[in-house]
């Protein structure tokens, strides 16, 4: 149950959270970038109408420069005027009619007779054009008799001195210029508005629709003061859905992952503890049932070994000789083992002293020599000339060192070198390493080697690491061996330096 809540716990902060957090997080950026996207694309719609209102007003302003120019001979003739006026009307679809006023703003002839009876003097654009000599176009739209929506255009014939001869006025087609605006973006709601701000013309906008508001874009015209307003597009939620759905899979997978790791590598933590803890048990186990072992096997092998010796006083024979040899040595192996089982099962808390290292290295030095020469192996020693204090039992600790260099003597199978270093102060710890060039430990042996029973020898018990590791670790060091095969083995022991 506790597992279970720690795992809903994790999965929660590693992949829930985020989720949320990171979701919310891409998509109001998501949001944000579709309001950007739709408001270029908007802006885009607007300067490409802008660019082709600029160019045909300019066109219309050239056109009709040209007629004046024809105007101006035959302001005495103007029903000369009517033909020429007449075949660029029909040719130019842009044109709903086109006409030629005095300079007082009266109807001289024109191409259509829609405007016949229209006081041309009463429009203010042609007003405009009387006063400022200059091209005028119309500020609103105007419905003709077929019910033709326009926009009236006024340029201004003028003399040699500039001086106003007459008018000409084209009336330019607000259902060419709509069609044409379809055929481009036939779903994009669009409006034209004058100087004032009053639509002109409208694309696809309702009546009652605000068009003066955050949701348009505006470009401005640079041939007359006009605007071109596009409102931008309706947010597109199902592409907006698309681009979240694939930022939060990936965020998913990427949680998933994590989350993955994570427990991983606490089940691998877990495990390791857990082990170390069953392993823990079990040497706990084993001391106990050899601690009170040794002590039944010790009181019958004392009578064994005392009868035997009164059996081998008697019998002296040098072929009964012979056989109790053996058996006293077998007897002296029992003991060995026995007295193992006893330090396996002692208690870790004992009596402590503050024990030079260095010095206790230097005694066992003649030893461990003496044990070199019988596997004709050299010692190299690297003892630093200062104490190395430590908290210990000085017995413990010799057994520890004896029992390593020992297995050091044995790897070797032919002459070797062991060498013993200490390093007085590392982060208040002594280092004490012990290597040789030995035969090595195989890997797959290495992890089994602390284990208790487990031995590589033909005749050990499998207890001398195992009681070494109690050893030091009942002093509040640790021990670590590295090992290759056919290279050799390290033996490292860290302990804490006395204050």
């Amino acid at each position: 149950m506790k597992i279970q809540k720690s795992k809903f716990y994790i999965y929660f902060i590693v992949v829930v959270l985020p989720v949320f957090i990171l979701g919310s997080y891409f998509y109001y950026r998501i949001l944000k970038e579709n309001d950007i996207e739709r408001k270029k694309d908007a802006l885009w719609v607007a300067s490409i109408y802008q660019k082709n209102w600029d160019q045909f007003i300019s066109e219309t302003k050239t056109s009709l420069k040209i007629l004046s120019i024809t105007a101006k001979n035959d302001l005495d003739f103007p029903e000369k005027m009517e033909p020429l006026l007449m075949e660029v009307n029909q040719n130019d679809p842009r044109y709903g009619g086109l006409y030629l006023l005095d300079n007082n703003g009266y109807l001289l002839t024109g191409s259509v007779p829609l405007r016949n009876d229209t006081d041309f003097t009463k429009l203010s654009f042609i007003q405009e054009v009387i006063k400022t000599k200059d091209t005028i176009i119309s500020d609103h739209e105007e419905i003709l008799k077929d019910n033709q929506r326009i926009i009236g255009l006024a340029t201004p014939v003028l003399d040699e001195n500039r001086e106003l001869k007459a008018i000409l006025i084209a009336d330019l087609r607000i259902d060419y210029m709509r069609n044409l605006m379809r055929v481009l973006t036939p779903e994009t709601k669009l409006i034209v508005a004058n100087g004032g701000k009053h639509p002109i013309l409208e694309m696809n906008v309702t009546n009652n629709e605000e068009w003066d508001n955050t949701n348009w874009v505006t470009s401005q015209m640079d041939r007359i003061p006009w605007s071109i307003k596009v409102k931008i597009a309706e947010r597109d939620y199902k592409e907006i859905g698309k681009s979240w759905g694939k930022s939060l899979f990936i965020i998913l997978v990427i949680t998933h992952i994590l989350y993955l790791l994570i427990e991983y590598f606490l089940l691998r933590n877990f495990t390791y503890k857990e082990r170390k803890q069953n392993e823990l048990q079990k040497l706990e186990l084993v001391g106990t049932l050899a601690a009170s072992t040794a002590h039944e096997i010790r009181n019958p092998l004392t009578g064994v070994k005392g009868l035997i010796q009164l059996l081998s006083e008697k019998y002296t024979d040098p072929k009964d000789r012979y056989y109790f040899d053996i058996i006293n040595s077998e007897l002296k192996r029992i003991n060995e083992i026995v007295s193992e089982f006893l330090i396996l099962g002692k208690p870790t808390a004992q009596m402590r002293d503050n024990i030079n290292i260095a010095e206790t290295l230097q005694e066992l030095k003649p030893l461990i020599m003496s044990e070199g020469n019988s596997h004709n192996a050299e010692c190299i020693w690297q003892l630093p000339n200062e104490p190395v204090i430590v908290k210990c039992v000085k017995d413990e600790m010799k057994q520890v060192i004896l029992n390593i260099t020992k297995n050091a003597f044995e790897s070797f199978e032919n002459p070797g070198t062991i060498e013993i270093t200490l390093h007085p102060h590392e982060n208040n710890f002594c280092k004490l390493e012990i290597s040789d060039n030995g035969k090595g430990i195989p890997k797959d042996d290495l992890e089994k080697i602390f284990r208790p029973f487990y031995t590589s020898k033909d005749t050990g018990t499998g207890l001398g690491l195992v009681i070494c590791k109690r050893i030091i670790h009942s002093f509040g060091g640790s021990i670590e061996i590295d090992s290759k095969e056919k290279i050799g083995t390290t033996v490292t022991i860290l302990l804490p330096i006395s204050k």
